[in-house]
C-alpha cells in the first residue's frame, strides 16, 4: 500500500483507507464481530487511515476503532479521523459554540480511547459556520490543549471546499467525488492541492452504485440510507448515490462497469480513477465484510488509467449523470 501526505496535518496515510459510517449504522445490520472482522482485515492489507464520526451509530463506530486499534497496538501507525457537529439538535451554526466543540470532541477521545484526535473534522456543518471566526478559534484553541492534533472540514458543496480551503488552519477537506461526481476533482482538489490542504474523497463508489451489482430492481433493508435517505429527508441527498437518481445511476453504472478490464472489478476502476488525481490524498471506501476491504484495498495496486479511459470516464459522466448532480454540488 502507497502512502501520501494527508495535507497539513504531515501524517503519511494509505491511499485507500476504511469509511467507517457503516460499522456503526444507516447501511443495514453490521454486528460487532462482523465490524471487527473488517477493521483487522483492512489493517492487515495496509490501510492506516480510519475515517468515522461521533454520530455513528451514536458513538459505536469510534468505540469499535478504538477497541481494535488499542488490542493491535496500532496508535503510532494508524489515523484516525472523527467528525463533530451532528449532534446539535437543531443543526444550526449557533450550536457550534466553543463548549459545544469541547464536549463533543471529549465524547471522541473517550469514545476512541485516546488523549488526543489525530484528526477532527466539523461534520458537514450549516454554511453559516465558515465565515464564524469563533469557530475557528475554538478549534485552535483545541489544537493549543492537545485535545486534538488538527482539524479539517467535511463539506457537501464545491463552494464550502473553497471556503475551506482559505482557513489557514484547516488540514484537510473531505468531500464527496467519485466517477459520477467529477466536478470536485477539477474546481477543487487543484486548487487545494497548490494550498497544502489534504483531500479525503468519501461516497467514492456512489452508495456501491459504481460496484455494478446493483439493478433497476435493487431493494435495500429499511435501516439502510439508501432507503430512508433517497428523497434527502434524513441528511443532504447527495450523500446516496451521489445524488444521482437510482435508475439512471443503475443504467449509468453498467456501462462504466464495460469499461474495467479483465480481473479488475468495477469498484477497483473506480477507486484507481480517483487515485491518478494527485491531490487526493486518501479515498475513503466502506466495506461490510472483508472480502470488500480486501478488494477495495487491491485497488492501490493498480497502475494508472491510460488518458483513454479518463477520456471515456468523463464522456460517461457527460451524457448520464452531469444534469442531476454537476450545478448542485
Amino acid at each position: 500500500m502507497q502512502t501520501r501526505t494527508l495535507g497539513r496535518t504531515g501524517r503519511a496515510v494509505s491511499e485507500i483507507g476504511l469509511g467507517c459510517w457503516q460499522l456503526g449504522a444507516g447501511w443495514g445490520e453490521v454486528t460487532d464481530d462482523q465490524a471487527r472482522a473488517v477493521l483487522h482485515t483492512a489493517l492487515d492489507a495496509g490501510v492506516t487511515f480510519l475515517d468515522t464520526a461521533d454520530v455513528y451509530g451514536d458513538g459505536r463506530s469510534e468505540r469499535l476503532i478504538g477497541e481494535v486499534v488499542a488490542a493491535r497496538g496500532d496508535h503510532d501507525r494508524v489515523t484516525v479521523a472523527t467528525k463533530a457537529g451532528r449532534r446539535a439538535d437543531p443543526h444550526v451554526a449557533e450550536a457550534y459554540t466553543r463548549d459545544a466543540l469541547r464536549m463533543w470532541v471529549d465524547r471522541s477521545r473517550s469514545n476512541l480511547g485516546v488523549d488526543t484526535l489525530d484528526l477532527l473534522q466539523l461534520h458537514c456543518p450549516p454554511p453559516a459556520v465558515y465565515g464564524e471566526d469563533a469557530v475557528f478559534d475554538a478549534l485552535d484553541e483545541l489544537v493549543d490543549d492537545g485535545w486534538i492534533a488538527a482539524y479539517g472540514i467535511s463539506v457537501e458543496t464545491v463552494h464550502e471546499a473553497k471556503q475551506a480551503i482559505a482557513r489557514e488552519h484547516v488540514a484537510t477537506v473531505q468531500l464527496i467525488a467519485n466517477v459520477f461526481r467529477q466536478r470536485p476533482l477539477s474546481e477543487v482538489v487543484p486548487a487545494a492541492h497548490e494550498a497544502g490542504v489534504g483531500i479525503i474523497v468519501r461516497v467514492p463508489l456512489a452508495s456501491g452504485l459504481l460496484s455494478g451489482r446493483y439493478t433497476e430492481s435493487t431493494t435495500f433493508a429499511s435501516d439502510d440510507h439508501r432507503t430512508f435517505n433517497r428523497d434527502g429527508s434524513a441528511f443532504d441527498v447527495g450523500e446516496t448515490f451521489a445524488g444521482v437518481p437510482f435508475d439512471v445511476g443503475v443504467d449509468a453504472a453498467r456501462r462504466f462497469a464495460r469499461l474495467a478490464p479483465e480481473g479488475v472489478t468495477p469498484a477497483q476502476l473506480a477507486l484507481r480513477y480517483l487515485l491518478d488525481h494527485p491531490g487526493v490524498s486518501t479515498v475513503i471506501p466502506g466495506a461490510r465484510s472483508p472480502e470488500q476491504a480486501l478488494g477495495n484495498a487491491a485497488a492501490a495496486e493498480l497502475p494508472p488509467l491510460p488518458s483513454e479511459v479518463h477520456d471515456q470516464l468523463r464522456s460517461l459522466y457527460d451524457q448520464t449523470v452531469r444534469p442531476h448532480v454537476h450545478d448542485r454540488w
